[in-house]
């Protein structure tokens, strides 16, 4: 599965851009909970074959580009068969964490956005299909079924599953016992900083006795 045509990756990411925002225009709420987003830049980099575009939300459109000169919020990387088994998969938590996908950047907005998509329900596919044929374009519209999968059979056990892939495969986020060390260490801190304040305020007492 080579790479395609820097040509027909333009057209492509064109066709998902015109594609969505057409279907965007149909519901009246979906600006609105994409306008959230808005100044941040999602990449996605898959691997096998070679795809990359660049999400990026505005108040009222959703712009797609092959190309960003700037560091993105959040990427994600994997291969076409890893985001296959994402988007097919009946527990998507368990296939993320035992995959071989990656994020950099801030997970937060991204874990939001899926949450977006999986209810907006975009066609990835056909404009994908129409601009790189059909086994191409449905390896690459399952890279989107799969940011949606997430979202659309998201559960307590799934949403766990995907906190403790942050946590600990992607480490996006200090772990709580990285976060009870932190606060340990800091009220200790606090306590000696106490203590020596304490002791400046007595000794200058004793300088302003001896004064």
């Amino acid at each position: 599965m080579s790479q395609a045509d820097p040509a027909i990756h333009t057209a492509a990411v064109a066709a998902l851009e015109a594609a969505a925002n057409q279907t965007l225009k149909l519901d009246p709420t979906a600006y609105q909970r994409l306008s959230v987003f808005s100044g941040q830049v999602f990449h996605i980099d898959c691997d096998q074959p070679k795809f990359n575009v660049y999400l990026c939300p505005e108040q009222s459109f959703l712009r797609f580009t092959a190309y960003y000169d700037g560091e993105a919020t959040t990427t994600i990387r994997g291969s076409g068969s890893e985001f296959t088994k994402l988007a097919t998969s009946k527990d998507p938590g368990g296939v993320l964490i035992n995959s071989n996908i990656k994020l950099e950047g801030d997970s937060a907005p991204l874990i939001e956005l899926q949450k977006v998509l999986s209810e907006l329900e975009l066609d990835w596919e056909a404009p994908l299909v129409e601009s790189l044929g059909d086994v191409l374009g449905h390896q690459l519209a399952n890279i989107f079924r799969a940011l949606a999968n997430w979202g659309r059979k998201a559960k307590v056990n799934n949403a766990r599953q995907w906190r403790d892939f942050i946590l600990e495969e992607a480490r996006l986020a200090p772990s709580r016992a990285e976060v009870e060390n932190f606060f340990s260490a800091n009220n200790q801190l606090t306590q000696q900083l106490d203590r020596i304040e304490g002791r400046l305020r007595k000794l200058q007492r004793q300088l302003s006795e001896l004064g």
